[in-house]
């Protein structure tokens, strides 16, 4: 199946909105229509199938735009709009993209690179440890990732009722925006797409189209909690948290403040969501908030050489083996039995919930005591004054590594100390808090740890 017949093929009839966007909104009919133009200017410019088409828009123009590259047979390249106009031309020539759609219009740039057959859209690792690295998803592929989502939310779904519109607010450039436009597509719901994060305009949205269940990263969480004005989001009961993980803290601020269930969820851009919540699970297991879940149907997870409070490398088996382009991304982190190496510290409780604990690049070895950066900022959070934390490792001559708190706040050091060893081991305590404006993190809004030691 190809990803365009998602909106192609789509249940409503033509007169139906489908997409709703900041300036407008689409009926169904009149957004196939615009697809079929798009991928019609590809094919009189020349742009050839299974060559990649660079995507520079926002909102309902991405969903358009994307769906027409994709019934043109040619390859999505997604092009954050906010990047200056350098970095965006380096990014598309990287690529080998045969042609551009800058908003609504199409241009060809030459013959490009030709993919393999199947192949869909261009997506890059968050960069949070390294080098982004380009990863090539397929349609099939991508298919399957969803519909392990949404198979069981399917089958507890009352038929009778339409569902209810998905709200995306995260830019269509990021996997996150992607995946959840063609997941309310997949699920014969209309979308309500936000150019821009704003925390007014997501209460109103909410009201307005009656919005039950939605999708945030934690930086959005965050700032609801944080805003006075927004003190009401009915008719929401659940929220997903996407992109990079949610402290328990903001978790249970958000649920306090909004009576809404904050469902966490885990996976990677290579594997898709391989642990999440149900409703069901939020219903019955209330004192499990900030786990990230439990493992997907099919899904089968491994602690690799755990602790002795279980804590180790999370190992993940997908129900089915990843394309060849995204298993050579993987190399060595994908063992001969199929498992991946996620590079993420976690363990597994009694009742089979996943908690992830940080990442093995980031654990700080202070004299064989084993320091988990995730655990220290949660503490710091919570200190009246502090909107952010990040806890890194320095070198030490005697020690080899000792932790060092970056906060945004203006809390004085010793009641951060305080803080830190009314709930902290005393070696886990940071033995300096560094001032920061803000954390540095990319533009799924995960923190750059990386980044930190060099400030």
């Amino acid at each position: 199946m190809n990803l365009a017949d998602l909106l192609l093929e789509h249940p409503f009839v033509d007169d139906q909105p489908l997409l709703h966007g900041s300036d407008r909104t689409w009926t169904a009919g009149e957004a196939r229509a615009e697809v079929r133009r798009l991928a019609a200017e590809l094919a009189a410019a020349g742009v050839a199938p299974r060559t990649p088409v660079a995507v520079r828009a926002t909102g309902c123009r991405m969903v358009l735009a994307m769906s027409a590259v994709w019934h043109h047979g040619a390859v999505v390249v997604p092009v954050n709009d906010r990047l200056p106009d350098p970095a965006a031309t380096s990014l598309i020539t990287s690529t080998g993209a045969a042609g551009v759609i800058d908003v609504d219009r199409v241009t060809a740039r030459g013959p490009g690179r030709v993919h393999d057959e199947g192949a869909a859209f261009v997506l890059f690792t968050s960069g949070t440890t390294g080098e982004p690295t380009p990863i090539v998803h397929h349609h099939d592929e991508y298919l399957e990732i969803i519909d392990r989502v949404l198979g069981p939310l399917a089958r507890t779904r009352d038929p009778s009722k339409p569902p209810s519109p998905n709200l995306i607010p995260v830019p269509m450039a990021l996997n996150a925006g992607i995946y959840n436009a063609l997941f309310g597509l997949r699920a014969g719901a209309p979308l309500v797409l936000m150019d821009r994060f704003d925390t007014t305009q997501f209460a109103r949205l909410v009201r307005d189209h009656e919005i039950r269940s939605t999708v945030l990263p934690p930086a959005s969480i965050a700032m609801l909690n944080d805003d006075p004005e927004v003190v009401d989001l009915a008719p929401l009961r659940y929220v997903r948290s996407i992109t990079a993980p949610l402290s328990p803290f903001q978790a249970r601020r958000f649920h306090e403040a909004f009576g809404v269930h904050v469902l966490n969820g885990y996976g990677q851009a290579e594997l898709g969501e391989v642990v999440g919540w149900t409703a069901a699970d939020a219903k019955a297991h209330p004192d499990r908030v900030g786990a990230a879940g439990r493992p997907h149907p099919g899904v089968e997870i491994r602690i690799d050489d755990p602790d002795d409070a279980g804590i180790g490398e999370l190992l993940v088996r997908p129900p089915r083996p990843p394309a060849s382009t995204v298993a050579a991304t993987l190399g060595d982190r994908l063992d001969h039995d199929g498992f991946v190496r996620t590079g993420d510290l976690a363990r597994v409780d009694d009742a089979g919930f996943v908690w992830i604990e940080g990442r093995t690049g980031d654990l700080i070895n202070r004299g064989g005591n084993k320091v988990f950066p995730d655990e220290v900022e949660e503490v710091l959070v919570s200190v009246a004054g502090i909107a952010e934390a990040a806890v890194v490792g320095r070198p030490d001559d005697r020690l080899g590594e000792v932790p060092v708190a970056f906060v945004v706040g203006d809390t004085g050091d010793e009641e951060l100390e305080a803080a830190c060893r009314a709930h902290l081991a005393p070696y886990k305590v940071p033995v300096r808090f560094e001032r920061i404006d803000a954390l540095p993190r990319n533009d799924a809004g995960k923190l750059l740890r990386r980044e930190l030691p060099e400030r």
